[in-house]
């Protein structure tokens, strides 16, 4: 039985990134000058969600305070459950050097909300050593209605690609829609809905260190993604009573406990740990203006850390449109062979380094070491081409970039949607050297 809709039925949201926040869907809610007093205002449950560890250092210390109807542990005994799509490490199939593209995804006729359809499709790291990440697409043709999500392994990066969503969550509520991503942190329960009638798109699940903004080092305080341009949501709640249902992903494996209520029941809140958007057209392009060009590490939105200094255990890296002014000099992405390894995926338009076969939905990985680079046509191309002034446009592809090798599925490597001739679009590349003649 429904006791009060929905106090919020618009989407509001405070921007900023990183900072403290503060947010109540009723008034005079929030503690003042302390966290949790004898008795909250209004007969709520006051309940800490820490995103790091309680003595992590001031500077990186995430959490935020939740003044809630219920606390989170009301809830029926978990029963574990399976997916079969969804998967955690270790994967049955064997990390591979060859190179490997798929065309995207069918979303099928049967109904699927956003939990059935996720498919993973590579991984490396572990869960419990807090390091690592995983590729998974998501496909829905149906809204989340009696169910909600916690994934406990890590926080979730949402690519949108085809479709809407608006991701209910305890802070609030985000509209998210392709050209932009949506972060949702490890421990944060949320439902999907869709805005259209089918929705599909990439996940990065980073069971790392918090995705944060990269270091600008010599490009000085501005440029990349700044950080007034991220949306964190605005407090609304729902007191709902029903048969509902709690899914948690923990250690890769699913559980899920009954509830008599919703759990979006946080009145209001406060803290730095919480769900956010950004839009990617607000990205700041960092490029030459003489020759050469810059490593892709210029087109960093997102950043989760390593133990090492400079070798992330994940990025978030984008390709937006951008000028192209470079004199005598290759323009597409240059053959590379890197001790990073790069899964790409293509949200609109299509990419300079690749004519064909690499499409909206799609994606490739290319693990450490093994070669890659602009297929035959596009070389034959840029090589040609005169070099005026060039704005690449009506394009946004992206990667996921980590220094650990991907280890694909099964379902990925066996899967109809996989390209098995993607090497042929390099096999015209020719061996044109005119040196002079060995005497």
């Amino acid at each position: 039985m429904t006791k009060k809709a929905a106090v919020a039925t618009s989407i509001d949201y405070q921007s900023g990134f990183a900072n403290h926040f503060a947010s109540e869907a009723e008034p005079d809610t929030l503690p003042v000058g302390q966290n949790s007093p004898q008795a909250v205002a209004h007969g709520l449950y006051a309940e800490q969600l820490s995103g790091t560890s309680f003595m992590t250092s001031r500077a990186e210390n995430q959490r935020s305070w939740l003044y809630r109807i219920r606390p989170s542990v009301i809830h029926g005994a978990y029963v574990q459950r399976s997916h079969p799509f969804f998967l955690g490490r270790p994967f049955k199939a064997t990390a591979t050097p060859e190179q490997l593209r798929w065309s995207p995804i069918d979303i099928p006729d049967e109904p699927l909300d956003f939990l059935d359809g996720v498919v993973t499709m590579a991984g490396n790291g572990d869960f419990a050593s807090i390091r690592g990440c995983a590729v998974h697409i998501y496909r829905a043709n149906r809204s989340m209605e009696k169910r909600f999500f916690l994934n406990a392994d890590g926080e979730m990066l949402l690519v949108p690609e085809l479709g809407g969503l608006h991701l209910r969550t305890e802070f609030g509520t985000m509209g998210v829609s392709p050209g932009e991503i949506a972060v949702l942190p490890t421990g944060v329960k949320f439902q999907v809905h869709l805005t259209e009638k089918s929705a599909r798109g990439y996940i990065l699940e980073n069971y790392g260190p918090p995705l944060r903004l990269p270091e600008l080092g010599p490009i000085g305080a501005n440029g990349l993604a700044n950080p007034r341009d991220f949306l964190i949501p605005k407090a609304s709640y729902e007191e709902k009573s029903g048969d509902f249902e709690l899914w948690t992903k923990l250690q890769g494996s699913f559980f899920s406990a009954k509830l008599n209520h919703s759990p979006l029941d946080v009145v209001a809140w406060h803290g730095n740990y919480a769900p956010y958007k950004y839009d990617l057209s607000r990205f700041q392009v960092i490029n030459t203006v003489s020759f050469d060009h810059c490593d892709p590490s210029i087109y960093t939105v997102l950043t989760s850390p390593s133990e090492y200094p400079g070798l992330a255990n994940v990025d978030f890296v984008i390709f937006p449109p951008r000028w192209a002014v470079a004199e005598h000099t290759f323009r597409p992405a240059y053959f590379h062979r890197n001790c990073m390894s790069e899964y790409m995926g293509l949200i609109s338009g299509a990419y300079e380094a690749k004519e064909g076969g690499f499409v909206c939905g799609g994606g490739s990985l290319h693990n450490r070491m093994s070669a890659h680079g602009p297929d035959s046509q596009a070389y034959e191309k840029a090589i040609k081409a005169k070099l005026t002034p060039l704005k690449i446009e009506e394009t946004m592809a992206f990667m996921f970039e980590s220094s650990l090798v991907f280890q694909p599925t099964t379902f990925a490597l066996t899967t109809s949607h996989r390209q098995s001739d993607y090497r042929d679009c390099w096999q015209g590349l020719k061996a044109n050297f005119k040196g002079p003649k060995s005497v």
